[in-house]
């Protein structure tokens, strides 16, 4: 961290680990993305700045959810649509967050950063550390 820099609002930990180095690799990916969108909102950034960095990392979460559903859905995972329906209640309230803010209604605000913090913490240490078990006994790697 550069002096006058904002600190990260989540720091990667082999706690967050689950074992497949795809997913946790798309994980890292996702803290720094968020921390990102923090970084630009905490300095203040322009409307735009925060606005690309949020597209970003929709973007790029769907694609990673994309790469772990077909990843459970190949290895038939048992909770295979329970964990999807919760990718897409987040992708459905990111994607809404986006709407409104295009629209001039809402604001992304350090709760709304903390919202996603405590989904992207919980989600992997507590869904996805369920499914890495079963994917490495399949051989994912």
């Amino acid at each position: 961290m550069t002096p006058g820099s904002p600190a990260k609002l989540i720091t990667w930990s082999d706690e967050f680990s689950v074992g497949i180095p795809s997913i946790d690799a798309q994980h890292q990916k996702l803290f720094a993305l968020l921390n990102d969108l923090h970084a630009a909102l905490a300095c203040g950034r322009g409307s735009s700045v925060v606005g690309r960095t949020l597209v970003g990392l929709l973007a790029y979460t769907a694609s990673h959810f994309a790469h772990e559903e077909k990843l459970l859905a190949d290895t038939a995972y048992p909770s295979f649509h329970d964990h999807k329906a919760e990718h897409v209640r987040l992708l459905a309230a990111v994607k809404q967050l986006q709407s409104d803010r295009l629209a001039g209604q809402a604001a992304i605000s350090l709760d709304v950063m903390h919202f996603l913090k405590g989904w992207l913490r919980g989600h992997i240490l507590g869904v996805d550390k369920r499914y890495a078990p079963y994917l490495q006994a399949a051989g994912v790697k």
